[in-house]
């Protein structure tokens, strides 16, 4: 493919294929819209599941939680893959699992199997969750890696926009509505196989698997010579450290304890912020409020019009602004509007009010924490454990994934559903401060320059 470049590059000047780097990325960040399609389709089916299945409380929440369990088991399969075999096989099983596991809920006879379908759809989220932002920030070069990772949580609201509609359309199709609801899922599925088959293996995980000249090859459909001459040398200083294979235990060592536990926490607390309670059960938050099913699943549209839009707005500032003010100014205003919902339920206000308070939550979390974590999270470990400790902290991501949504009916039973918001206000808060306490700015250092902003020597 031809260079594609505003200008031609001075001499021993780096100039990057953007065309070509963009499309990869997208193609890679189809994993994000599996992901965002599990994650939203349970709202909308969540209605017609209980009836189905007669769930309580806890069952509700189980069934719910269930894909998180399974993103849990995919991102530590995906971790060992990655570092063993490439980034691109770890890309190909997801989509493969997550096809199946599609046509397996639509077809499920009973709450058992639908479980069981649901844990394995979250196997191939869970590998997509980890991959697709590692792979991205792997082949993108600095100035535009944050960029270019947040166009995976872009796929992810486009995903959660989508399947909202898709939701809303079917929802008068009768009681079986749900099975079209899941099994469509096989669709993007299928795309992003085939995408994949297309993608170049990261040049980061060939050269240090000592294939330099595969590296090399791609390294030259990113960049110009000098870009591929600038980058070889970095990866060539890494490979010369003689830095044995990565183990789950190496996560512990002193060395990159820091930004694992930067990256650990920044995971458990952008799903402790509570945000994911208004995606999954949004039916429920307004049925608090009398809201008729046809007006809750016109609030999830609603809701994912404005994810998508400040997502977009997200992508222009993450490599602008940076990675630490955005965090700051979601933790912040998360904060005050769950203070703001949780007064308005507790009052039962009118469902206006309600969704007023719930759009600005939304856009406040995909301008900041929704984007931003997992643009951290894919910078901030050295290489020879990069897919490892990846799959810790999004392993840690979905564990919190599985408390938040396990417990909020629990919680709405014992409370009403206002009493949880207050509890998201104050783990938002106790965000910000570890935020403004530990997380350090990324913007504008390549990956290999990373390696030592957040290790401690």
């Amino acid at each position: 493919m031809p260079y594609v470049l505003p200008a031609p590059p001075a001499p021993g000047t780096s100039a990057v294929n953007t065309p070509y780097v963009v499309g990869i990325a997208f193609i890679a960040a189809l994993g994000g819209y599996l992901f965002g399609f599990d994650f939203a389709v349970i709202s909308g089916a969540l209605p017609f599941l209980r009836r189905e299945f007669a769930l309580d409380a806890w069952w509700e929440g189980f069934l719910t939680g269930s894909l998180a369990l399974g993103c849990m088991a995919g991102c530590l399969v995906a971790g060992q893959l990655a570092d063993r075999y490439g980034r691109r096989p770890g890309l190909l099983l997801a989509a493969g699992i997550f096809a199946g596991s599609s046509l397996a809920m639509a077809f499920a006879p009973g709450l058992a199997l639908f479980v069981v379908a649901r844990f394995a759809a979250g196997i191939g989220v869970g590998m997509a969750s980890m991959l697709s932002p590692l792979y991205i920030a792997e082949v993108s070069p600095a100035a535009v890696r944050g960029r270019n990772v947040a166009i995976n949580q872009l796929t992810v609201v486009v995903g959660i926009l989508v399947t909202n509609l898709v939701n809303y359309l079917l929802a008068d199709q009768g009681p079986d509505a749900w099975r079209w609801m899941f099994g469509l899922g096989a669709v993007p599925a299928i795309l992003f196989l085939v995408g994949v088959l297309w993608l170049p293996e990261s040049p980061r995980w060939l050269a240090q698997a000592g294939q330099v000249p595969r590296a090399e090859a791609v390294l030259h459909k990113i960049g110009n010579p000098a870009f591929v001459e600038a980058t070889l040398a970095e990866l060539a200083t890494r490979a010369s450290s003689g830095e044995p294979k990565a183990r789950f235990r190496d996560v512990l060592s002193a060395d990159v304890r820091p930004a694992v536990v930067v990256g650990v926490v920044l995971a458990v607390f952008q799903q402790f912020c509570g945000i994911n309670v208004v995606f999954n059960y949004t039916s429920t938050i307004f049925a608090a409020v009398g809201a008729d099913l046809n007006r809750q699943l016109l609030e999830t549209i609603g809701i994912g019009v404005v994810n998508l839009a400040f997502t977009l707005v997200a992508m222009f500032l993450v490599d602008r602004l940076g990675r630490r003010p955005l965090l700051l100014f979601g933790a912040l205003g998360l904060t005050v509007s769950y203070l703001a919902l949780a007064f308005l339920l507790q009052t039962h206000a009118a469902p206006g009010l309600v969704s007023g308070v719930v759009l600005a939550a939304i856009s406040t979390y995909g301008l900041s924490l929704a984007p931003v974590t997992w643009v951290v999270i894919s910078e901030i470990f050295p290489t020879r454990i990069r897919g490892v400790a990846s799959s810790v902290a999004t392993v840690a991501l979905w564990g919190a994934y599985f408390m938040l949504v396990f417990t909020f009916p629990i919680m709405v039973q014992a409370i009403g559903t206002y009493g949880p918001f207050y509890l998201y206000a104050g783990i938002c808060l106790a965000g910000f401060f570890f935020v403004r306490a530990k997380v350090k700015e990324t913007k504008g250092q390549t990956l290999e320059q990373l390696e030592g902003t957040f290790a401690r020597h």
